[in-house]
């Protein structure tokens, strides 16, 4: 093979490996899934006859998936929405020269870098009627004088998960738009400056312009991460009761290993898949039409 021959094909040689590794861990594992919500399987998970879309309308015509459905959206919309408002936020703190700034990043980084099963763990030590230190930490500064129940209601306990959700997200976007902001030439502020425009004008007409792309980036990884997140509210409620803390992760999963359902969980699955590639599309090609215009 000449020169000029290789260098037509050495890209495809080079790329060859993580082709053949989407294709394993990615390709066909949809595929197998996709047949198994398009047929029955027992128990074991052996895929029998082709059922057609009965997987989908029994997942559908259940009284739980409604209520599912509702929280998935709630929890990924609230954590996203409010993560990334609060990321970028501690992201222009932290763009800013103060003392302490290096050690400062680094307690920021710590919810980030622990395990989601360690972190929901202590949430749900914190804020537990009986032993929480949510309820010491009150009672020793003379707040309250008796044990209060933080979590009296489904609602309550899934609004503690969304908040545990969002503490440990913030750090990714945080971080993600501080090297958008570190990337932005201080002499665009200077000339700002220059023109009269105030702290605000140089936010909505510089800033975020500019750091548009990571926001992009860290909302969309942060929608797939969020909507497929399974530590959090499995270790603190497992979608418990009734299914009220559920999310459609958790509720395929009780669906495939506690009730051997594997064909409808399988449809869950793949209804989860599709909202979120709808979702993100439209997040993608509005942003980039934006960009565009």
């Amino acid at each position: 093979m000449n020169k000029k021959k290789f260098r037509k094909v050495e890209p495809y040689i080079w790329m060859a490996p993580s082709m053949i590794l989407m294709g394993v861990f990615i390709i066909i594992p949809i595929f197998v899934i996709l047949r198994m919500s398009l047929s029955k399987v027992t128990r074991a998970g052996i895929v029998k006859e082709f059922t057609g879309f009965d997987n989908f309308l029994k997942v559908i015509h259940t009284s739980a998936f409604p209520m599912v459905l509702k929280n998935t959206v709630v929890w990924t919309v609230v954590v996203v929405g409010l993560s990334t408002l609060l990321g970028f936020i501690l992201a222009l703190i932290l763009n800013n020269k103060f003392k302490g700034r290096k050690i400062a990043r680094a307690i920021i980084v710590f919810p980030w870098a622990t395990t989601l099963v360690i972190q929901a763990s202590v949430w749900k030590f914190i804020i537990n009627t009986d032993y929480g230190t949510l309820n010491t930490l009150l009672k020793t500064l003379g707040i309250i004088e008796k044990n209060i129940n933080w979590t009296p209601t489904a609602g309550a306990y899934f609004a503690w998960e969304i908040a545990c959700g969002i503490f440990v997200t913030i750090p990714f976007v945080c971080f993600t738009v501080l090297s958008g902001l570190q990337s932005i030439d201080s002499t665009l502020y200077e000339a700002a400056t220059v023109d009269g425009c105030n702290y605000w004008q140089k936010l909505f007409k510089i800033t975020i312009p500019l750091v548009k792309p990571q926001l992009t980036i860290s909302t969309i990884l942060n929608i797939i991460y969020v909507f497929n997140s399974f530590p959090i509210i499995w270790t603190m409620t497992k979608g418990d009761p009734a299914s009220k803390t559920d999310t459609i992760v958790t509720y395929l999963y009780k669906l495939a290993f506690y009730n051997g359902k594997k064909g409808e969980a399988a449809a869950v699955s793949v209804i989860g898949f599709l909202i979120l590639l709808v979702c993100s599309s439209i997040y993608m090609i509005s942003v980039l039409r934006k960009e565009e215009d």
